[in-house]
C-alpha cells in the first residue's frame, strides 16, 4: 500500500537531480562504489517521486546504519551459482538490492535478443526498494518485465486461516509495453506493509481499517500487534478472499526462494532479499507490434469503461506513478517533515550539503 505524505503536515519540494546527486554523494561517503551509491539512490529518490514514500529516503537512515553495523555489505561482487543462456541464478552476498537488480537487467538485456526470454534469481541480496522503480528500463525498450522479492528472515505475513506468520508482504511487479505508456504494477500479497505498521506504530497511530490480525488471530487496525507482539499483517482479500494474497505468497516464495536455491529452510537472520526477474520479448511469440496492439486495445477498453458513482475516469496501473512523477519533475519531490527529521542529522554528520528546497 502507497501512503502518500500529507502536504498539510509539513515538508518541502526538492529538485530531483538535486537530491540524487546529494543521496549518491552521502552513500558514497558511507563506504559504497560510486555505481553501487548512484542505483540505491536512484531507486529511493524516484521511490519518492512516484509517491512509494515508505520505499523512498524515509529508510535512508536505515541503510546507512546497516551500513555502519556491516549488515550492508560494500565489498565484492555476487556469486554465480548457475549460469545457462537464458537461466540465471546469483548469490547476492547482501549486496545492495539496488545494484543486483541494476546488474541482473544489464545480463538479461544483453541477452534477450537471443534468447527471447531471460529469468535470474539473487538469494541472499539485501533490501530491494520499491519494485516498480526498475520497471522503466525494461519497458523502454518494448520488453515485458515480472519482479518479485521475498525475505527469508521475516515473517510478517500468516497463511489464510492461520495464525503465526510464515511470508513476508512478497510484493510482485510488472512492466508491461504497450504503444504509449506502459503498464506499471506493483502490488505485494499482504494488504499493508511492515514498514507502514512500523511508522504509524511509532506515531501512536491507527490502521483506518482491520489489516491486521492479534495473536489470537481476531482482526484489528492496531499496528502494535505487528511490531510489539505476535501479530500478522493479513493477506491481500482480508477476512473474506484472503486464501487470493496467500496463494499469491505462496507464487512468489517458489519464484524467489524455490528457484533460488536458498530461504526460509535455512533459518536466515538479519536484513535479506531474494529475487526474481524475467524479461520477456514479444518478438519471440506473437510479435512486438501484434502485442503492442493487442495492449493497446486492451487499454483503450479500459479507459473508455463507464465509471462508477464517485469515479473520475478508470485509470490503468501507472498512470498515478507517471503522473506524480511528472509534478516531482516540475515542482520537485515532496518530502515530508516525517522524512527530513531524522534524515537531515545524517547529511550533516557526513559534511554534505542537504539541498535546498525547490
Amino acid at each position: 500500500m502507497n501512503v502518500l505524505p500529507d502536504p498539510k503536515a509539513g515538508g518541502a519540494r526538492f529538485a530531483y537531480s538535486a537530491l540524487l546527486d546529494a543521496t549518491t554523494a552521502l552513500f558514497m561517503g558511507a563506504g559504497m562504489q560510486e555505481a553501487m551509491a548512484q542505483d540505491v539512490a536512484s531507486s529511493l529518490v524516484t521511490a519518492d517521486a512516484i509517491g512509494h514514500s515508505t520505499h523512498g529516503l524515509a529508510i535512508a537512515p536505515w541503510y546507512l546504519d546497516e551500513i555502519a553495523s556491516g549488515a550492508l555489505h560494500l565489498e565484492g561482487s555476487y556469486e554465480v551459482i548457475s549460469d545457462r543462456p537464458a537461466c540465471v541464478a546469483w548469490n547476492g552476498r547482501r549486496l545492495a538490492g539496488a545494484w543486483l537488480i541494476n546488474r541482473a537487467i544489464d545480463v538479461a538485456l544483453e541477452r534477450i535478443e537471443r534468447e527471447g526470454v531471460v529469468t535470474l534469481t539473487i538469494g541472499e541480496g539485501y533490501h530491494t526498494g520499491a519494485l516498480a522503480t526498475y520497471l522503466p528500463r525494461i519497458t523502454e525498450r518494448g520488453l515485458m518485465a515480472i519482479l518479485a522479492c521475498s525475505g527469508p528472515a521475516h515473517q510478517g505475513v500468516a497463511p489464510f486461516g492461520g495464525t503465526r506468520g510464515v511470508f513476508t508482504p512478497n510484493p510482485l511487479a510488472a512492466g508491461i509495453p504497450t504503444g504509449a505508456d506502459p503498464i506499471l504494477l506493483d502490488i505485494s500479497c499482504s494488504i499493508t506493509t511492515v514498514k507502514r505498521s512500523t511508522q504509524l506504530a511509532q506515531a501512536d497511530r491507527l490502521y483506518e481499517h482491520e489489516w491486521l490480525l492479534d495473536e489470537e488471530g481476531q482482526p484489528t487496525c492496531d499496528p502494535k500487534v505487528l511490531i510489539e507482539g505476535q501479530g500478522t499483517l493479513m493477506p491481500v482479500g482480508g477476512m473474506d478472499h484472503g486464501h487470493k494474497g496467500y496463494a499469491m505468497a505462496l507464487l512468489v516464495e517458489a519464484l524467489t526462494q524455490g528457484l533460488s536455491g536458498t530461504g526460509r529452510r535455512q533459518q536466515m537472520s538479519g536484513t535479506v532479499m531474494n529475487t526474481f526477474l524475467q524479461v520477456i520479448d514479444p518478438a519471440a511469440f506473437g510479435g512486438r507490434r501484434v502485442f503492442a496492439d493487442e495492449m493497446d486495445w486492451l487499454v483503450d477498453r479500459c479507459r473508455e469503461n463507464p465509471p462508477r458513482p464517485g469515479v473520475e475516469r478508470v485509470r490503468i496501473p501507472g498512470d498515478q506513478a507517471r503522473r506524480r512523477q511528472d509534478e516531482a519533475a516540475r515542482e520537485g519531490v515532496f518530502l515530508a517533515e516525517e522524512i527530513l527529521v531524522p534524515l537531515k542529522p545524517y547529511f550533516d554528520r557526513a559534511g554534505i550539503a542537504f539541498p535546498n528546497a525547490a
